[in-house]
């Protein structure tokens, strides 16, 4: 008989501070553009990205609109990022602003347990409802489906400079 040691890689997750702002402005730089390059033009990628991660507006986000930031990691480094609100318009649910893996962590449980973190404190605050947007060409979408969510509308939104965001809404309920 043979046996084999395999290490497994522990995640984990923490809720980022504004001295990480550096830290998720370069993470996003490393993945954002690896994301949606593929799928839309460079100029509109840029763009999306100057108008969502600079750190003044990761600033904004954290401070100013009390977006909650969390970082995962293992032994190897960093492995993504992600963002949340609670009672998002004063909907009573949880949104997800943001949610990325690193290119060499996808596929290694690292989104699933982000959002099992996000799920797990929004039902502490008494929240029923997980709420995200996904751009409606995102391969992604299929990862969120198998977490739970179901689409629930579409949505255009205008971001300036004769940009749009096409996406899909997407609700888990908890």
């Amino acid at each position: 008989m043979s046996y084999h040691l395999r290490l497994l890689s522990i995640i984990q997750i923490r809720q980022a501070t504004p001295q990480d702002i550096p830290l998720i402005h370069q993470l996003a730089k490393e993945v954002f553009f690896v994301t949606y390059e593929p799928l839309q033009t460079k100029e509109k990628v840029a763009y999306l990205f100057n108008l969502m991660y600079s750190e003044s507006t990761l600033s904004e986000q954290m401070q100013k609109k009390k977006h909650t930031f969390l970082l995962a990691e293992d032994a190897t480094g960093y492995l993504g990022y992600a963002s949340y609100e609670f009672n998002h318009k004063g909907s009573g649910k949880t949104k997800i602003h943001k949610i990325y893996v690193m290119p060499n962590a996808q596929g290694k449980g690292v989104g699933r347990e982000m959002i099992n973190w996000m799920a797990d404190v929004a039902k502490q605050n008494k929240v029923e409802t997980l709420l995200l947007d996904v751009y409606r060409h995102n391969p992604a979408i299929q990862f969120y489906e198998k977490m739970g969510f179901k689409k629930a509308g579409e949505q255009v939104t205008d971001v300036g400079n004769g940009f749009a965001m096409d996406d899909f809404v997407m609700e888990m309920n908890l």
